[in-house]
């Protein structure tokens, strides 16, 4: 199975059969006919091939949020007891770490999940060396890092999946997509956003100003618990990773969306001339903000982006929203209705 991520789906889909299963589930499952293959079947027969064919067949499930939510934690669980029956099976560790992937979309992308889904994989690569040339695996995983923004490790999988499986055109254009994207950021960011120096200029003097008043006394929302008061820092002084007690302020230089939709990329321009990219998750699609809109961000997790591959190397600094919720937008709190979760769409396809 393999997944890309889009505006608030991840979609999986596959060329080939898993090694060694059912060949009556693969065939039901090609047709659509989810019915065709019951659960039953796997409970009766209670071995991997069956529990893998299972956790596949359940995250394909079409229902409610809440019932997809809860067919893709059935899904771990078979792909679970797979692994129970022989951890030595790289195949059953490949399905539990797509099963986790589904689950980190669908459970709040859990820091937990995605390490589950991580170890998943490597221990599939560990106990079975046919899976270190399996490209799915480097394009799923790929998935996850590149969400996660560790673009080095995302563009190092897709670039083997590319070499290990030639004939298809995915993971070379996700490789190209990314490239270009870094190459975007940050060049805009550098240039912040390639304005003129007139208008930089009328920028910043409002964010020393007026906009830096407005702010300053302000409640900013929190991930959980009552909105609380915090100090207006510069984006020069953000340490990498959580500021904790930290907002900082800027404005919009330039916006910036991927093929993929996710996330929504904006230059943020402080005071002092400082720009960075920020880049917010879990957005409807309706939302957005514009060039000279003037942005909050509570707690920022700043990273300095740096990175090399195939000659080309990318510089910038960034920090990471995941969700529009937690921002203040020309001083106003973002609606509800600005918030979206993904959603995991499914092709009739086997792992």
């Amino acid at each position: 199975s393999k997944w890309s991520s889009s505006t608030r789906s991840v979609t999986p889909s596959s060329r080939r059969r898993g090694r060694g299963e059912p060949r009556r589930g693969n065939d039901s499952w090609r047709r659509g006919c989810i019915g065709c293959w019951r659960p039953s079947a796997a409970w009766r027969c209670k071995n991997k091939q069956s529990l893998r064919n299972l956790s596949m067949v359940l995250r394909q499930v079409q229902g409610t949020a809440q019932e997809r939510a809860a067919n893709i934690m059935r899904s771990v669980e078979q792909a679970r007891t797979a692994v129970e029956m022989d951890v030595t099976d790289g195949n059953s560790w490949y399905v539990l770490g797509n099963a986790y992937l589904s689950l980190f979309f669908v459970s709040g992308q859990s820091e937990r999940v995605s390490q589950q889904a991580l170890g998943a994989y490597t221990q599939a690569e560990k106990v079975d060396a046919s899976s270190v040339n399996n490209p799915d695996l480097h394009l799923n995983r790929s998935t996850l890092h590149r969400y996660e923004e560790r673009y080095q490790a995302a563009l190092a999988g897709l670039a083997r999946a590319a070499a290990l499986d030639p004939a298809s055109t995915e993971p070379a254009l996700r490789e190209q997509q990314l490239l270009t994207y870094l190459s975007r950021v940050s060049t805009l960011v550098q240039q912040r956003g390639q304005l003129k120096q007139k208008r930089l200029t009328a920028l910043m003097s409002s964010l020393r100003g007026r906009e830096l008043l407005n702010h300053r006394d302000r409640l900013y929302p929190a991930p959980s618990g009552p909105h609380t008061s915090l100090a207006l820092r510069p984006l020069s002084s953000l340490n990498p990773g959580n500021n904790p007690g930290t907002a900082v302020l800027g404005k919009v230089v330039f916006s910036l969306t991927t093929e993929e939709k996710v996330p929504f990329t904006v230059g943020l321009l402080d005071g002092e001339g400082t720009c960075v990219a920020v880049t917010v998750y879990n957005m409807a699609e309706s939302w957005g903000v514009l060039i000279g809109d003037t942005v909050a961000i509570p707690r920022p997790l700043y990273t300095r982006h740096s990175v090399e591959h195939k000659d080309k190397t990318f510089a910038f600094g960034g920090i990471r929203v995941d969700s529009p919720l937690l921002l203040l937008v020309n001083g106003k709190n973002q609606s509800p209705s600005s918030q979206a979760a993904p959603i995991l769409a499914h092709r009739p396809c086997a792992e």
